[in-house]
């Protein structure tokens, strides 16, 4: 997954994973991390393209990573620049690996972790975010719940970025209007796309007007 949790029958058991952060002021740190069964990191090479897509959004930005597993994208974000990440993910433990990332590279400012499950934790939230990362484990139906929440309680900043990663087999849910698609690409098993929304779009829910769905 993305750093992430990705929970697939034929994955080996659980084992001590590494995460290379691949850009920005933390280039080339590694950092450890015990991954229940399945868990793994966003591999590199998809990394390196979807930071490329965000370079020119990235600085000062603020970003969530929702399933945030080992918290592969928020820790990459905050290292090229981005201003603050909330980390948000189910598992207490992976959680507590990424607090122990934050002070490793001394910034616990920056990264805020919160033990939720995505959509209550997107229920609850009131404020916007400039990039948000949406990488769930595979073929559950998380996806479109998170979208619906995200822009029909207007928690997208103006002409902000929203990343989403599936499995190559799993369909896209309708997704708002407002969105729309600025990058795309398929790596192996997993296809992971970049949308934008507008900087004048306001709050919409995905039952409302044309709705997207790529294959």
């Amino acid at each position: 997954m993305t750093g992430r949790s990705r929970r697939r029958p034929q994955d080996p058991p659980t084992v001590a994973g590494l995460l290379r952060i691949i850009g920005g002021r933390w280039r080339g740190r590694k950092l450890r991390f015990t991954a229940a069964e399945g868990l793994r990191p966003t591999p590199d090479r998809v990394r390196e393209t979807l930071f490329n897509w965000l370079a020119a959004d990235i600085r000062e930005a603020r970003c969530l990573d929702l399933f945030s597993g080992s918290g592969a994208l928020g820790l990459e974000a905050l290292s090229r620049g981005a201003a603050q990440c909330d980390f948000v993910d189910s598992n207490p433990g992976s959680l507590a690996q990424i607090r122990r990332h934050l002070q490793t590279l001394e910034a616990t400012t920056a990264g805020s972790c919160h033990a939720a499950r995505a959509s209550d934790f997107l229920a609850r939230a009131d404020k916007p975010w400039d990039i948000v990362f949406i990488d769930p484990p595979f073929g559950q139906g998380l996806v479109a719940p998170a979208c619906e929440l995200l822009q029909s309680r207007g928690l997208l900043a103006g002409g902000a970025s929203i990343y989403i990663e599936t499995g190559s087999g799993d369909s896209l849910p309708a997704l708002p209007e407002a969105w729309q698609l600025h990058r795309d690409k398929t790596a192996g098993a997993v296809n992971y796309r970049l949308y934008r929304c507008p900087a004048d779009a306001g709050p919409q829910t995905a039952a409302e007007g044309h709705l997207h769905r790529n294959q």
